[in-house]
């Protein structure tokens, strides 16, 4: 039976959250007749405080995120709100959180929830103070956008720590090599989902791709409370917020719509009315996914360490890719990104011998990353369309590429691109800050 055939729900309800003194948070859900329970088990200690009013109002904003993971399992018409009821923001995020954060899995599977309404009792918000200690907690993922992060925020800053969740008993081995590398504490929370929802098909649930960083953001918050962190800093980049062109739930679908400008501006609104004295914003919003791969480049100590490749994040251990696949849109990426700045023998180094662009074989996967007319980007974390063909600009420059057959075919493909009207933006452009951002006066990047 495909997906779009099987029968949505009724109604999804959040039912009731609990945190323990020892940093264990329980959330329960309940759609129709059945009920969903998700554990967060945070790391206590370190005079952490999960006891607080203002860790409690944290923790209800992660309750409020982490349920689309349920209601997706029947995408029902009606979700009925906490019983201690919804401030109209909280509500109007609920809605963009699911209408946005689901489009993606809405267009794959054919589900449209574009009726989705929102029942819940009338709250009126009463934020409480966050005691602040320590300098910023940082969620860390290992890859080149947290790497830059760490490098330019916590140099300095007292008590400054990593934020790593992780949905396996196993740790994740990129992530753990290069926090190592940054020689910080890790702050740490084990999330045990509901282990129906790991059986999805075997039960017939609707599945697909929800907006997980947003869960991971209220995580952080609910750490950063209890460990007294002054904020959370995120490595979002410019690109996050571009949606493609393909439309779902009424809104234009965007893989990275949780890593996007909307979704912080809303998120900060809604931390704001459970929470004060944490701050919470993308050190990387107003930049390039360019800029990142110049700055990541000078810090060759991550290099062999890090890791960008989905395949390697599973969240069966027995499944994960023990290196860089080299074919995945992500691949192409990195390496494409990183072409401009990093030498090709360092970059088949670190693809273990299997650079994606000596493989010709990939040129379509290139090509789709570059803006083909007609058709869209990616739906996995890339940048965006211009900044690839520049990329490609930059890269067959390099007098080392000169043996790159792929990225000369690449280049004159971007060169019939622009004739098309897909511009490349200029390496100037691309290197300085850009748009809307929420970084404070003393991030001084």
């Amino acid at each position: 039976m495909s997906q779009a055939a099987r029968q949505r729900g009724r109604v999804f309800s959040y039912e009731r959250f609990e945190l323990t003194a020892d940093g264990v948070l329980t959330c329960t859900y309940s759609l129709d007749d059945e009920t969903f329970t998700e554990v967060f088990a945070f790391e206590a200690g370190d005079d952490a405080d999960f006891t607080s009013p203002a860790v409690l109002g944290a923790a209800r904003v992660l309750f409020l995120l982490a349920g689309i993971s349920y209601y997706k399992t029947g995408a029902p018409p009606l979700l009925v709100g906490p019983a201690d009821g919804l401030s109209p923001r909280e509500a109007d995020f609920l809605r963009d959180v699911h209408l946005h954060g689901l489009a993606e899995f809405s267009y794959r599977s054919g589900v449209d929830i574009s009726d989705l309404r929102i029942e819940a009792g009338p709250r009126t918000p009463a934020p409480a103070a966050a005691v602040v200690r320590r300098g910023p907690l940082v969620p860390f993922g290992g890859g080149i956008d947290s790497i830059v992060v760490v490098d330019g925020t916590t140099a300095g800053r007292d008590g400054a720590a990593l934020f790593v969740a992780n949905t396996s008993d196993v740790p994740f081995e990129p992530i753990e090599d290069s926090a190592a590398i940054t020689g910080l504490p890790v702050r740490r929370v084990r999330r045990h989902l509901d282990p129906k929802v790991l059986e999805s098909k075997a039960r017939g649930y609707l599945n697909g791709h929800v907006p997980v960083t947003g869960v991971i953001s209220a995580a952080a918050v609910v750490s950063a409370v209890a460990h007294g962190h002054d904020r959370v800093v995120m490595s979002n980049e410019h690109s996050a917020s571009e949606p493609t062109g393909l439309v779902a739930n009424g809104v234009p679908v965007n893989h990275q719509w949780s890593k996007g400008l909307d979704f912080e501006r809303a998120f900060r609104a809604v931390l704001a009315e459970n929470v004060t004295g944490v701050d919470y914003y993308s050190a990387l919003r107003p930049f390039s996914e360019l800029w990142v791969a110049e700055r990541f480049a000078e810090l060759t100590d991550y290099h062999l360490a890090f890791r960008s490749c989905n395949k390697a994040f599973f969240v069966d251990a027995g499944s994960r890719h023990p290196t860089w696949c080299g074919r995945c849109d992500k691949c192409c990426f990195i390496d494409l990104i990183l072409s401009p700045y990093v030498a090709p023998a360092e970059l088949d180094a670190i693809f273990r011998g299997h650079e994606p662009l000596r493989d010709e074989s990939l040129a379509p996967v290139f090509e789709s990353l570059l803006g083909q007319p007609g058709s869209d980007k990616p739906l996995e974390c890339v940048g965006d369309e211009g900044e690839c063909r520049t990329a490609v600009t930059l890269a067959v420059a390099r007098p080392d590429r000169a043996d790159t057959p792929l990225l000369a075919a690449l280049a004159a493909h971007v060169a019939t691109l622009e004739q098309a009207g897909k511009p490349v933006p200029s390496e100037q452009a691309l290197l300085h800050r850009q748009g809307e951002h929420f970084l404070p006066a003393d991030d001084g990047r």
